[in-house]
């Protein structure tokens, strides 16, 4: 028991009194493991959300650097699985959590280098925002990597990384650990050393299945819990914001918000997001933009694709360029500002908020209706 309860004050109301018979109410409930609601309610239901996870930003010039000496001084194998480097907040205890249900980290292949086959209940994501020489196999579909796609690896799909070139390649990972760890839903499972199909074509099967706009084979008619899409390319991307810009210039109102283009990432066997934990967007601001200052319940992190801005998180700014990642805790306010064209790519929790009817948010001072 704490001071303030073997004193048997209560944070909030009616103090009881304190007594001999207080005092041995309050030791038996510590006996039994047992903690009163009338000394916790501030802490259990505040007002609006008070994350233990801080606002914080992530210098790309930093990352890669020690992502390329761990390269040097850390083997890839059995064991190990990945040479990936998780960002941990600085507000959430020393734990590798980005936020306090997803994980974001730098992975680093050297060259000709292998990464082994494994599978896992959690959800993943990569991002590639420079780079290209590797392909990664799910399920043992060969997948290339190349600049600005997002390539997905849902839950419980074997996945083995390799590198065909003679470079080194670093791409960023996104998972959802925390979420899967705090609820005690996690497997694994070890998968071949080497990956099932070294082959690497220019195109997955999913994506020669899948990618064509507007078309579903009917073949797939079932709807599935994550995108059978295993690369989302960059060239669809930039020509979809490019073509929002244009309409906006034209007069349509098909924008977010004034010079700001976006999208969402979709599976297109149901029109939700991507995976069941994790939802993914693209963002562009023109040059001199800036977003409407917003919070969220739930967490988003940010890397910048392209360009050079700023981002406002409680009302400290910090400067960015190509690379640098950020983290927006829930009830954060945030904003973006752009120098030049602002290219961000986005992902965040909110299909957990939104499934269980927690999902809030607050623009320009009003609250929403989510």
């Amino acid at each position: 028991m704490s001071a303030e309860q073997d004193k048997g004050a209560a944070p909030h109301g009616m103090q009881p009194e304190d007594t001999p018979e207080l005092r041995a109410l309050y030791k038996g409930f510590e006996e039994e493991s047992l903690l009163p609601l009338w000394t916790q309610r501030a802490d259990l239901m505040p007002p609006h959300p008070s994350p233990k996870a801080v606002p914080h930003v992530w210098k790309w010039s930093k990352l890669l650097p020690l992502a390329e000496k761990s390269g040097e001084l850390v083997p890839v194998g059995r064991g190990g699985e990945r040479r990936a480097i998780g960002l941990a907040n600085p507000g959430l205890g020393g734990n590798a959590y980005v936020s306090p249900t997803m994980w974001a980290a730098i992975q680093y292949l050297g060259p000709n280098e292998t990464a082994p086959e494994h599978r896992h209940s959690q959800n993943a994501f990569r991002f590639v925002v420079e780079g290209e020489g590797v392909w990664t196999v799910v399920n043992g579909d060969p997948v290339r990597m190349s600049r600005g796609d997002l390539l997905l690896t849902p839950g419980w799909h074997f996945h083995g990384h390799q590198n065909v070139t003679d470079k080194p390649m670093a791409w960023i990972d996104g998972l959802d650990i925390p979420f899967s760890q705090q609820n005690d839903v996690g497997f694994f499972e070890f998968g071949p050393e080497k990956v099932s199909d070294s082959s690497t074509p220019e195109f997955s099967r999913s994506e020669r299945l899948w990618c064509h706009p507007g078309l579903r084979p009917l073949s797939r008619l079932k709807a599935t819990p994550s995108s059978p899409i295993g690369a989302y390319r960059w060239d669809y991307t930039d020509r979809a914001l490019s073509e929002q810009l244009k309409l906006e210039d034209e007069g349509y109102d098909v924008m977010v918000e004034p010079g700001h283009a976006a999208i969402r990432y979709v599976n297109p066997t149901t029109g939700g997001d991507v995976m069941s934990t994790i939802r993914t967007e693209f963002h562009r601001l023109r040059e001199g933009s800036e977003s409407a200052p917003r919070r969220e319940v739930g967490s988003s992190v940010f890397q910048v694709f392209d360009g050079e801005g700023s981002v406002l998180l409680n009302g400290t700014e910090h400067k960015l360029e190509t690379g640098d990642m950020f983290v927006v805790p829930s009830w954060i306010q945030w904003s973006l500002r752009a120098e030049t064209r602002f290219d961000l790519f986005r992902f965040s929790d909110a299909p957990i908020m939104e499934r269980l009817n927690f999902a809030r948010t607050e623009l320009d001072g009003t609250v929403l209706d989510d």
